[in-house]
């Protein structure tokens, strides 16, 4: 199979600061179109200085809600990432995929817990 495609998050968010959902978001989109494809990603942290867990959700966390969990693990890999935020990453998967395995129930978890303010 070729060499995976290296997708490099500074380039992506314009900076060192990984912190913006919407900045995220654009990864998302970029990483979601190559494995949508069956193409092999290689998402490179290189230069990111600061990263936080809102953003990863949106980079990578909502990957869970919409390829299966083996397909992930099969083409998508991560590099140039510090320990402090491997461990975060790690987190956020797990969080991932509990939610994306039942969201109506963490949905209604959550609305049961914070009230249902949208009415």
């Amino acid at each position: 199979m070729s060499e995976p495609i290296v997708v490099r998050v500074f380039d992506i968010v314009g900076g060192p600061l990984g912190v913006s959902a919407d900045d995220g978001q654009r990864v998302y989109d970029k990483i979601a179109l190559l494995l949508s494809e069956g193409k092999k990603v290689s998402l490179s942290f290189e230069q990111v200085e600061t990263m936080i867990s809102s953003f990863l959700n949106a980079a990578i966390g909502q990957l869970y809600g919409k390829f299966p969990e083996d397909r992930i693990r099969e083409l998508l890999s991560v590099r140039d990432m510090d320990e402090e935020d491997r461990i975060v990453l790690k987190r956020v998967v797990e969080n991932a995929k509990a939610y994306f395995k039942a969201p109506k129930r963490f949905d209604a978890a959550w609305k049961e817990e914070v009230g249902n303010n949208e009415e």
